[in-house]
């Protein structure tokens, strides 16, 4: 081989390489980014609601999936700061403040003002009877447990019924028996959009089990599934917390 021939070879050779360098960052960028989470729990009515259990099962359900990167506070105070709220796409609610303190003022601007400016929030189980002072709380939820009005029979499993077939969230799953307790008669008149409802032999009328709410450029998931660890084993309350958190974020499910 003349001395020609090899340096053409050895230059081909390095397009190849310089080629393949180049092509290996774009691959590596094009993953997307997680949706960070801020898990607010800590407090509930305790025996009846194991805040830690079910916080862990939430937290579990969504790191498993891998779409998620989620930061579990046991201090609602952590809402104080408007700057570290706005580290995360998405806030998660699985605190009724049975004993603790109800939110500053601040807290409670901040909460607002993020789902307000287009992030999400998603309200699990009886956190809606939180903060019963703030007026503005029972409209970031949609539908809220108002103690002494609001119940349900004992806890049992009851067939659930996909309301809204065409949803992103509910896109695709079929009506599925849960084992929890069938949240009845929670109060308010704000619209939502009904995804999963059951009949509840307590109060004899179809009540909503999940739903949505459109607050200013922000989006709402709430679910009323999870007194326990196991009533969120179940694999379609599972997809459900998946898809509802994600497209509370991001107002899209992929």
């Amino acid at each position: 081989m003349n001395i020609s021939s090899t340096l053409r070879l050895t230059i081909a050779s390095l397009v190849i390489v310089t080629g393949l360098t180049c092509v290996r960052p774009n691959s590596a960028s094009a993953a997307p980014a997680k949706i960070k989470v801020l898990l607010v729990t800590g407090d509930d009515v305790d025996p009846p609601h194991n805040w830690r259990e079910v916080s862990q099962a939430f937290r579990e359900i969504l790191t498993a999936s891998g779409k998620f990167d989620v930061r579990v506070c046991e201090d609602a105070g952590v809402l104080d700061s408007a700057t570290t709220l706005g580290r995360y796409d998405l806030v998660l609610f699985d605190l009724y403040n049975a004993k603790t303190p109800t939110l500053s003022a601040g807290a409670k601007e901040n909460l607002a003002s993020f789902v307000k400016d287009g992030k999400g929030l998603v309200i699990t189980h009886l956190s809606s009877a939180s903060f019963k002072e703030w007026d503005e709380f029972p409209k970031l939820c949609g539908r809220y447990w108002v103690m002494g009005k609001s119940g349900h029979g004992p806890r049992s499993t009851f067939q659930a019924r996909i309301a809204n077939k065409n949803h992103p969230i509910t896109q695709g799953l079929a009506d599925f028996e849960a084992d929890d307790e069938l949240y009845a008669k929670l109060q308010g008149d704000a619209p939502i959009t009904v995804l999963v409802e059951a009949d509840s032999d307590w109060s004899k009328q179809t009540e909503p089990l999940a739903f949505t709410v459109e607050y200013g450029k922000g989006r709402v998931f709430h679910e009323t599934f999870g007194h326990d660890g196991k009533a969120l084993k179940n694999p379609t309350v599972q997809k459900l917390t998946l898809r509802g958190c994600e497209w509370a974020a991001t107002g899209k499910v992929e």
